[in-house]
């Protein structure tokens, strides 16, 4: 008998509920027609990772769990959906713990079934769950009922519990191993709902994992990102699914909302096919992939703020030239606006090699120079700090630049958008006078 998993690795918006359970509830409508019996999303899909301080709103978590009941009487009746959620510990104040758990809902038949915690919690890096959790105890097994057999046993993992096993790394950074334990409970198949950031060589890491756990225990894996830009994090999906022998079925988009149809056979009782419905195409080289996620980064950062222009200081240098070329990936060449700004002190051809690069990525340039305002500058400068000529030619270049920079700032406010920042030193995208 053939069962069908869908991975549904979507890109969540933080603190979004109802857009977030709209995406899960429109990809379990379509996987319903495609005969799927369990749809898995990744780690807190419903809000989002990471939600951070959100968590601290005590009407954030009675929404969530509103959203969570909605979702589950919204969905269609043939199919399971395990749900990334937060759940509230009832039983924090009395034995002294975190009021919250990071949980997996299994949503079926129009209510929440079971709820599984997330055992380890990673207090390092980017991650600082413990300041938020519980961690979950016991064996998180989730039983799919089959026609006229036995139930599958599925190993409900949640991101880092799938990360100690101390064999690969040489020691345990948990006391526990939630994949062991299951694997001694003797579960089918394991899964595991994951929100892990983009990182150049990630990705390898995670195969390696994956597929040491794999070969461990003789069991397949199912492996479900989350994709996307929220905060300073990148994620970028590329779900996976693995078959007992450590055969890699396959790979979801980098950096792009997926789909992917998994099938596992219970007379082989294995994971036997992996389809994708995008179709996707994977990077191949180091360059690309950090490409991807640069553009996801800012693509997201511009929508999920609710922009639609960038506006960039174009200088004919190769700093606000990737910026350029970024941001028109990233949002489209008809939304960007590169800003030409020579000084008295500007090489002609700073100026054609701007218009030059402006004229290949398609995007409107305006010019605005900046003699007038730096000559103001130099005045202020020269009454308040005691600045007089001659001045050493760093200073003026100095003056000159911070002339420059002064003008993208009120474009953006004007017509509200955000702000790439092209400086060298300081490589970030902001909104007007906003840093992330």
């Amino acid at each position: 008998m053939n069962v069908i998993f869908g991975i549904a690795q979507i890109n969540p918006t933080i603190g979004d509920l109802a857009g977030n359970a709209g995406k899960i509830l429109a990809i379990a409508e379509a996987m319903s027609h495609q005969g799927v019996m369990l749809m898995i999303t990744p780690e807190l899909s419903l809000c989002g990772y990471p939600p951070r301080d959100l968590l601290m709103e005590a009407t954030f978590i009675e929404e969530q769990a509103i959203a969570l009941k909605v979702l589950a009487k919204k969905l269609p009746p043939r199919i399971g959906v395990l749900v990334g959620t937060v759940e509230r510990n009832h039983q924090a104040a009395q034995n002294g713990e975190k009021p919250l758990y990071n949980s997996a809902a299994y949503l079926f038949g129009g209510r929440i079934h079971q709820i599984f915690h997330k055992q380890l919690l990673p207090t390092y890096d980017v991650f600082d769950e413990d300041r938020y959790f519980a961690p979950g105890h016991g064996t998180n097994i989730l039983e799919l009922h089959l026609d006229g057999g036995q139930p599958l046993r599925l190993g409900i993992t949640i991101c880092e519990d799938i990360w100690n096993d101390e064999h690969f790394w040489g020691q345990r950074s948990y006391a526990d191993n939630p994949v062991a334990n299951l694997a001694a409970a003797s579960v089918d198949l394991l899964i595991n709902l994951s929100a892990s950031p983009f990182a150049v060589g990630k990705h390898q890491l995670r195969q390696n994992v994956l597929r040491h756990n794999v070969l461990t225990h003789g069991l397949p894996l199912l492996y479900v990102n989350q994709v996307g830009a929220n905060d300073d994090l990148i994620f970028d999906g590329r779900s996976m699914a693995w078959a007992r022998t450590g055969t890699l079925l396959g790979v979801a988009a980098m950096a792009a909302p997926d789909t992917c149809l998994v099938t596992y056979n219970t007379e082989q009782q294995d994971l036997i096919s992996f389809t994708d419905n995008q179709s996707s195409s994977l990077p191949d080289t180091p360059e690309a992939e950090v490409w991807a996620a640069l553009v996801l980064g800012v693509r997201d950062y511009a929508h999920k703020c609710g922009f639609r222009q960038a506006v960039l200081g174009l200088s004919g240098g190769i700093d606000s030239a990737l910026v350029a070329a970024i941001a028109t990936a990233a949002l489209g060449s008809e939304h960007v606006l590169a800003v030409l700004m020579p000084s008295p002190y500007s090489s002609e051809h700073s100026i054609t090699d701007a218009l030059a690069l402006a004229e290949n990525l398609a995007i409107a340039t305006q010019i605005i120079p900046i003699a007038p305002i730096w000559q103001l500058l130099s005045m202020v400068w020269s009454q308040f700090l005691a600045i007089a000529p001659p001045t050493p030619p760093k200073k003026i270049s100095n003056r000159a630049s911070a002339a420059a920079s002064s003008w993208p700032c009120p474009i953006s406010l004007a017509i509200c958008c955000s702000l790439p920042a092209t400086n060298q030193n300081c490589p970030l995208v902001i909104a007007p006078s906003t840093a992330i």
